[in-house]
């Protein structure tokens, strides 16, 4: 048998500690989860507590027990946790990549305009976007809906409703979460100074 490295024992004990967190949030006893996964309560014990040696298919099952994946139950720790925006000065945006969902981004924007009075400046696109706002008032144009969306307020809708964003009165700052379609949508409109306009 092949000596554990610190690099073993640290995931090891990663992986013990995740099991009895995932049982806890689960509001589970060691009696509970030891029948869920067909294992005698002194055998969780011992291997939530590192007194026993973690086998594979224990592993297996405690895992769908717990309503996970193998691999997420032995997932490491990432190295590359803080992630800096790139940002797009002249459009006020800042954008960080969800690295967990590569389709999905997370962005924040200042906007200083309303929305605009056109519909026809309006964009719809394939997708659902989600945001929050950070300060300030938005003014959401949705189909022929207006929505007044005050700071620490959220607002969800499908993109593919002809929408724009603004503000009310001052400046305003929103985080916007776009799927992979939203996302999509959006880069190809950067270019146009009419989305731009649109607070998109």
């Amino acid at each position: 048998m092949l000596p554990m490295t610190q690099e073993d024992g640290e995931l090891d004990s990663l992986v013990r500690q995740r099991i009895r967190a995932l049982r806890v949030a689960q509001g589970w006893s060691l009696e509970e989860l030891a029948r869920r996964a067909n294992l005698s309560q002194s055998s969780l014990s011992r291997i939530e507590n590192g007194r026993r040696r973690l086998a594979l298919d224990q592993l297996v099952t405690l895992a769908r027990a717990l309503d996970t994946s193998l691999d997420q139950l032995v997932e490491t720790a990432a190295d590359d946790v803080v992630v800096s925006p790139m940002i797009d000065g002249a459009h006020g945006l800042m954008r960080w990549p969800i690295k967990g969902d590569p389709g999905m981004s997370v962005v924040r924007q200042r906007m200083t305009e309303p929305p605009p009075e056109n519909p026809a400046r309006m964009r719809a696109h394939p997708g659902r976007e989600w945001l929050v706002v950070l300060s300030g008032t938005a003014i959401l144009m949705l189909g022929h809906r207006r929505f007044r969306i005050e700071t620490n307020q959220a607002a969800e809708f499908p993109t593919m409703l002809p929408h724009a964003i603004g503000t009310a009165g001052g400046p305003c700052e929103i985080l916007g979460i776009f799927d992979r379609d939203a996302r999509r949508g959006h880069q190809r409109e950067s270019g146009d100074s009419d989305a731009r306009g649109a607070g998109e």
